[in-house]
């Protein structure tokens, strides 16, 4: 299908919305960029634009080099920690609230959906806000996990100090936790709308999720730069800003 101009697809987003008895938001990387942090994988820009996931960022990376690993993450916890909600984050716990929108399913682990409102979120990837020790699963906040780097460089529990803490998000490597997953495709079964929000939606089995919507006879709608799977088959496409999209949408509502 072609994308819709902005002013014509909000509208029809809108109405899509008004007469949906369920309708739940799947969001990627792209919501969170308005916020300043970067996508996956855009040339010179994205996460991985520069380096392997899988050699810093993937569980047998933590295991092999905990040192390397924090190296990389422990910036990017930095780099995150700071971060904001966006009018986008905003406009979906907005939409939640007057009972338009009955969860949000996020593939990020930046918090910024908890921090804006949200309150049925269901974080497929886990999320930066707690770490836990490998040993005894003692949590740490996300504050705290700074006061538990040794002279190495790795975050160590100190309840029982030869236990190393990782961030509770899901590696390269790592199932997703079964309860969130689980939870993700029961809403996506159910929903008579959902709209997919800043994601490739090529990431699986998250990326399958709109699958089961259109298999129940529920539409998808997009709102995303570039291309994905699910542009033929879904009900309208919005290829501008997240955030002014989103926005406009709110208030063509309101």
């Amino acid at each position: 299908m072609r994308p819709s101009t902005s002013s014509t697809g909000v509208d029809t987003l809108a109405a899509l919305i008004r007469s949906s008895r369920s309708t739940v938001a799947l969001t990627g990387a792209g919501i969170s960029v308005p916020s300043g942090i970067p996508d996956f994988r855009t040339p010179g820009e994205g996460i991985w634009s520069d380096v392997d996931p899988f050699e810093v960022a993937s569980i047998e990376a933590f295991r092999r080099d905990p040192k390397r690993f924090w190296e990389f993450y422990r910036p990017r916890f930095a780099m995150l920690g700071g971060k904001r909600p966006n009018p986008a984050h905003a406009a979906l716990a907005a939409l939640e609230s007057e009972g338009l929108l009955a969860a949000v399913i996020t593939q990020n682990i930046d918090r910024l959906h908890r921090a804006a409102g949200t309150r049925e979120l269901i974080e497929v990837h886990g999320s930066i806000a707690t770490s836990s020790c490998v040993a005894c699963g003692q949590a740490y906040g996300l504050a705290e996990v700074d006061g538990l780097f040794d002279s190495r460089g790795i975050a160590v529990c100190d309840v029982c100090p030869a236990g190393l803490v990782k961030p509770d998000v899901v590696l390269f490597g790592e199932m997703l936790p079964a309860a969130a997953i689980e939870r993700a495709r029961e809403l996506a079964g159910g929903a008579e709308l959902m709209v997919c929000i800043g994601s490739s939606l090529e990431v699986y089995p998250a990326a399958g999720l709109p699958e089961l919507t259109l298999a129940a006879g529920g539409r998808v709608a997009i709102v995303t730069k570039g291309p994905t799977p699910y542009d033929r088959d879904a009900a309208l496409k919005l290829e501008g800003d997240v955030a002014d999209e989103l926005t406009a949408v709110l208030a063509a509502l309101g």
